[in-house]
């Protein structure tokens, strides 16, 4: 399928919001696939930190 325009393509027809709200939505649940467990693992290892802290005080 091909456009005239840019604004031909953006509009889709008048499929364009639909189509562009499927991929910012695709986009923002792979994003999320790749920042949840970075900020999990972030957690944890701060929890970790915090538990040797408080194991080395109580000596």
């Amino acid at each position: 399928m091909q456009f005239d325009s840019l604004a031909a393509f953006i509009a889709m027809g008048t499929h364009g919001p639909y189509v562009w709200t499927c991929y910012g939505v695709t986009a923002l649940i792979m994003g999320l696939c790749v920042l949840a467990p970075r900020w999990r693992l972030r957690r944890i290892l701060d929890r970790e930190r915090r538990q040797q802290r408080r194991q080395q005080a109580a000596r």
